[in-house]
């Protein structure tokens, strides 16, 4: 996906193997690049390299037809073959070089995947799939898969478990299928998969709570805290033997279970006999270290920015919005009180601060408030998550949005609703509506830590960051809430709107791999109202990490609150940026949306000769519109924002990119009359007269005016005949195309 213009999106071309040799309908073997008879086998040996290695296959060969070169990973080396070898031949070959050669665990590896009631696997999923159920015949028993959110790893565990589950795997080899364990560490992580995706288990499902203990089943679900020890009673686990489990999947494993520190580590070494599978969303930092040193590097990894480039997951523009407090800090007055009466601790607070140690009323409603005017000018019914700093805050924020929508709340009264741990099934039921896709209200759920994961929400379009969220693994965990692609529902991208800082930070970080599409920077004063547009952002704005010491908070007494809480004061404005990829793709910068256009206007073109060489060309013209395209530049979009609405879009790429003399589209066309009348003397009387019109029709619209035979039929060009009457006057269809290029090549030589 690419931005194209203010609120567009298109995907670009996917990427299509010639052929795909596989030797049953789930197991791809080797994939063919053919070229034309006329090109060389070699042409094709690069593009054959790259599509085995992005699909994850051992075998590729290219070929013109006469030729053919295949490309064996195992062995590293490349060989020319008279013809392409049996699928037992290969599939023999692949066992010898994976190591897998006794006929049961072949038989296990290609065992078929589950299709009742849904999808092929998509290719990166089979990939972990069999590159995870390959390692595990292997006898590797630590393994992790690196996914990015809303990739499917969920779909990814349910396969890998089929395929060992029918097949009789087991860590023992006994004629038995094996008894499989899915931990997490919150209900809902565990629930949706037991009860949506794991259904073609059957009644082998089990979820272990209550302190019950079943030994009877196959496929078990639990959290931690159901299974864990505490100083009130003895864990559950240890009531099943070390050996009982044959696999452990761990999902969002970066949360705890495998740090070192971990009161649930116990919980996994207790079942040290079992493989265990981890899954994460987050690649190696510092702060999941012991996670990879746990589970091992993983096998395989599939990244936010792969998703994205796919067009598998959800791009997203960032809107980052500032209110004055957020930009230069808030500081009390000479003995300013809060509304319990208690002194206000004299300091300046930052952003980490607030709703922490001082809850600001006034900048809460103006966040709320500048929220419901956003959805006001986009899609009031856009579904929208709100993550707040505590569950007090999420309420303030909610009651804020009721009475800012009260028009709308009076029809639907859960238009918006708060969803914490404090509603308990409420809340499960206001998820549940919100997750549903028919279904237009809870609209706005106002939440702090109970959405960061495991909500599978595909239309949500708008991710919402009124506090600091100081971790990667969070953020990245926050924003997966709207990477869910809907195209039947109209779901192509959503908007992360941040009022902290959090999401502009996390972008600068060189870790982070993905990219957002665009984001913005908007002023905003106290009633939530946006403001002027200015190019630098005021000392101060971005919140300093959370590890940072803040201001001396003083215990209020026992049973008073622990915030200060001030509700006076007035919010007031900052400032609007767009930040966009550098040419690497690799950082954010600030940079004007012309600015960007011209760059990548110079990234095609050297000079404006160049440029109008290539232009003149009706083909090469197409190739760089295209190009143009891929890089999100819209001409509408450009004529707009620099007030150009007349030029032709060779003259303002020309003007923005390398200076030159900004001509309107009739001076073009004027030029050309006037200079060139022996092009038109060529023609007959009423020939000259159609060219006249095209020209005249290119002057007030653009060369959008120059499709045939489609112009033919519109007035006053249509009222010298029907399209084939016209084309005679030129001699034919191909003399009228020939004709109108020569104009189009003319048009631009000067």
């Amino acid at each position: 996906m690419i931005p194209v213009g203010k609120e567009g999106f298109i995907r670009k071309p996917p990427k299509r193997v010639d052929y795909l040799l596989r030797y049953t309908r789930d197991f791809p073997l080797a994939v063919v690049e053919a070229k034309a008879s006329y090109k060389t086998a070699t042409d094709a040996v690069q593009q054959a390299r790259i599509y085995a290695e992005m699909l994850g296959l051992k075998f590729a060969y290219a070929t013109n037809g006469a030729d053919i070169i295949e490309i064996d990973y195992f062995t590293g080396t490349e060989t020319s073959v008279a013809d392409f070898p049996k699928p037992e031949e290969l599939w023999h070959r692949y066992q010898a070089g994976s190591g897998i050669t006794k006929p049961q665990q072949a038989d296990q590896l290609i065992a078929p995947y589950n299709m009742i009631g849904g999808k092929p696997p998509r290719y990166y999923q089979q990939i972990a799939i069999n590159r995870t159920v390959e390692s595990i015949l292997a006898g590797k028993r630590r393994l992790l898969l690196t996914m990015a959110t809303g990739t499917g790893k969920t779909i990814v565990a349910f396969q890998i478990c089929w395929k060992l589950w029918s097949s009789r795997w087991n860590r023992t080899g006994e004629y038995r299928k094996p008894r499989i364990l899915y931990l997490a560490d919150r209900n809902i992580l565990v629930d949706d998969p037991k009860d949506k995706t794991f259904t073609p288990f059957g009644d082998a499902r089990y979820k272990i709570e209550s302190g019950e203990v079943v030994k009877s089943r196959e496929m078990y679900f639990a959290i931690y805290q159901a299974l864990a020890e505490d100083e009130r009673r003895t864990g559950l686990f240890r009531d099943y033997p070390p050996d009982f489990f044959d696999l452990i999947i761990v999902d969002e494993c970066h949360r705890g279970s495998a740090r070192d520190d971990s009161s649930w580590r116990v919980i996994l070494e207790h079942f040290k006999p079992a493989f265990q599978l981890g899954m994460t969303a987050t690649p190696l930092r510092e702060d999941n270290r012991d996670t990879y040193l746990y589970f091992g590097n993983p096998i395989y990894q599939y990244s936010l920015r792969q998703g994205i480039d796919d067009g598998f997951l959800a791009p997203y523009r960032v809107h980052r919005v500032i209110t004055q407090w957020d930009a230069a800090g808030w500081r009390p007055s000479k003995d300013e009180v809060d509304r319990y009466g208690r002194a206000i601790p004299d300091d300046e607070y930052q952003t980490k601060d607030f709703e922490r140690v001082i809850a600001l009323r006034a900048r809460t409603q103006a966040i709320a408030r500048h929220l419901t005017d956003f959805l006001k000018k986009t899609d009031r019914f856009a579904k929208t998550i709100v993550f707040c700093v505590d569950q007090e805050h999420a309420s303030e924020m909610r009651q804020a949005l009721v009475n800012l929508n009260s028009d709308l709340v009076a029809q639907y009264p859960d238009y918006v609703a708060r969803v914490t741990s404090d509603e308990k099934e409420i809340g499960r039921g206001h998820l549940s509506k919100f997750q549903d896709l028919e279904t237009r209200t809870p609209t706005i759920l106002t939440t702090s830590q109970l959405l960061t994961t495991g909500v599978d929400a595909p239309t949500c379009k708008n991710v919402v960051l009124a506090r600091v969220v100081g971790s990667m693994s969070e953020f990245k965990q926050i924003i997966g809430r709207g990477t869910r692609l809907r195209d039947d529902y109209g779901k192509l991208w959503f908007n992360i709107i941040d009022y902290t800082g959090s999401a502009t930070r996390m972008f600068a970080d060189k870790d982070f791999d993905g990219e957002p599409t665009r984001i913005t920077e908007e002023e905003m004063s106290e009633c939530g109202e946006t403001g002027a547009t200015t190019e630098t952002i005021p000392e101060g704005q971005e919140p300093p990490p959370d590890e940072e010491p803040g201001p001396v908070i003083i215990d209020p007494p026992t049973g008073e609150p622990r915030k200060f809480y001030f509700d006076g004061g007035q919010v007031e404005i900052v400032a609007h940026l767009v930040h966009e990829l550098d040419p690497n793709g690799k950082q954010l910068r600030v940079v004007k949306y012309t600015d960007y256009a011209a760059e990548s206007v110079r990234s095609i073109a050297l000079t404006s000769a160049d440029l109008r060489q290539r232009w003149a060309d009706a083909d090469k013209r197409s190739e760089i519109i295209a190009a143009l395209n891929e890089r999100g530049i819209d001409f509408d979009q450009l004529a707009e924002q620099t007030g150009q609405t007349d030029a032709d879009p060779f003259d303002l790429l020309c003007h923005l990119a390398f200076n030159a003399p900004l001509r309107t589209r009739r001076e073009r066309a004027q030029r050309l009359r006037s200079e060139r009348k022996d092009y038109f003397e060529k023609f007959s009387p009423e020939a000259r007269q159609v060219l006249d019109e095209l020209l005249e029709k290119y002057a007030e619209h653009g060369d959008a005016q120059f499709v045939l035979p489609d112009v033919l039929q519109v007035p006053p060009i249509s009222a010298h005949g029907q399209p084939a009457e016209i084309m005679k006057l030129f001699g034919g269809p191909i003399p009228l195309r020939q004709a109108v290029n020569e104009l189009q090549g003319l048009l631009y030589a000067a």
